[in-house]
């Protein structure tokens, strides 16, 4: 990649628990909270500045530029620790991020297809608000959203939002794909049901040009070290978004859609 690419790319990280000992299932995308601090202390040292969704989705819309070397922090689900330490890391670094929150996980008899874990509540999106986070959607059960009938896709992105913003009192414009599965039929659908903003994940960095439905990006997993996140944050490591899906990613898409026929929705993960 040549320095002109480079200094295109967005980093968007994607996190989701910050703990030491995750259950199993989640594992694999734990960072330990010394691991995460390190990697925050790499992103202020970046000089890049950290801004949030909604900031990345003025831009994109064309209503405000961004800052010259932008960087976002993004949580899915809403593991315990967010609102706590994980919070607590980010806001003492001066840190902005968006939590993208899966309702039917954090609500008292809530049904979800999140396997067991220690979650967060949803009244604690608030105190999320108040450190500075921006909360977002992630929809109620997280299921493959490219797998869903029509109904339930719509319900899915509608239900979660509407939540949301009972909880917090406001409009909740920006989505996050459950494992970023997406297809044109869901992006259209995130549209239609009045999301500014979608963010996939496709492992890849983003940049000023990304389209508003796929946003990347990168998932920060367990293996990762602190020198792949300078990387990331240097505009290297990975492909710049957009880009068309791949004829492995489509034909993984219809055969996942292909097995929930047979078997129901299905836990994206």
């Amino acid at each position: 990649m040549n320095p002109a690419q480079a200094a295109q790319a967005i980093p968007v990280f994607l996190y989701h628990a910050v703990m030491d000992d995750p259950p199993e299932w989640i594992a694999e995308f734990t960072v330990t909270p010394r691991e995460f601090a390190s990697q925050l202390d790499a992103v202020v040292d970046s000089g890049r500045t950290p801004v949030t969704v909604g900031a990345l989705a003025d831009r994109l819309a064309g209503r405000a530029p961004l800052p010259a070397r932008p960087v976002l922090l993004t949580f899915d689900d809403g593991f315990a620790d967010l609102p706590g330490p994980t919070a607590e890391a980010l806001a003492g670094r001066g840190l902005s991020a968006t939590a993208y929150l899966t309702t039917g996980a954090l609500s008292p008899g809530g049904r979800s297809l999140l396997p067991p874990a220690p979650m967060m509540t949803l009244t604690g999106a608030r105190r999320l608000e108040e450190s500075g986070m921006e909360i977002g959607s992630h929809t109620v059960t997280h299921a493959q959203l490219d797998t869903l009938t029509s109904r339930r896709l719509r319900a899915e992105l509608l239900d979660s939002r509407a939540v949301l913003e009972d909880t917090l009192g406001h409009a909740v414009p920006h989505l996050a794909y459950p494992h970023g599965y997406n297809s044109p039929r869901v992006r259209a659908a995130a549209a239609r049901a009045g999301y500014e903003t979608a963010a996939a994940v496709r492992h890849a960095l983003s940049s000023e040009r990304d389209e508003r439905y796929r946003i990347a990006r990168l998932i920060v997993r367990r293996g990762h070290t602190v020198a792949d996140v300078e990387a990331w944050l240097a505009g290297g490591g990975a492909r710049i978004a957009p880009y068309r899906d791949g004829p492995k990613t489509v034909a993984w898409r219809w055969y996942r859609h292909g097995r929930a026929m047979l078997r129901g929705p299905e836990f994206a993960g």
